[in-house]
């Protein structure tokens, strides 16, 4: 298993709710032996001005998924996440629904973490695939 303990999807959408997460209504719905897995809506809070997806709002997602897939493997008491380094490729439009992130290690490390996040449309279909590079650091 890839986490720390054990985690649900009910746990981890049950956080405080004052953060971009929250506002774009990310919602996390399933917790894999390494995957994890959030939903976001595409509607008026997401668009960009041409009506579609803002790619900004795909990166905030996967940037999402990956930073609490990180926090799922370190011991809270000891270490912080924090993010290095995000890219996306944005390969479809999406003008509505909801798309589905989807995150995977690539390596975990003592001190750095990789992850790619693929996101779906509805249909199914790719839109945005992300890498994100995440530094496991002492705490404060």
């Amino acid at each position: 298993m890839t986490w720390f303990s054990v985690f649900t999807a009910e746990m981890l959408n049950d956080r405080p709710k004052n953060h971009l997460g929250a506002l774009l209504d990310i919602q996390f719905t399933e917790v894999g032996t390494d995957s994890l897995t959030a939903t976001m809506p595409v509607d008026e809070r997401t668009h960009q001005p041409a009506g579609i997806l803002h790619g900004g709002a795909s990166v905030v997602l996967a940037e999402t998924l990956g930073s609490v897939a990180s926090y799922m493997c370190i011991d809270p008491e000891k270490y912080v996440a924090v993010g290095l380094e995000v890219n996306a490729n944005h390969l479809r439009p999406v003008k509505g629904g909801r798309v589905t992130g989807i995150c995977k290690p690539l390596h975990i490390g003592a001190k750095t973490h990789v992850w790619e996040i693929k996101i779906y449309t509805d249909a199914g279909k790719l839109n945005c695939i992300s890498r994100l590079t995440v530094a496991v650091i002492n705490k404060p």
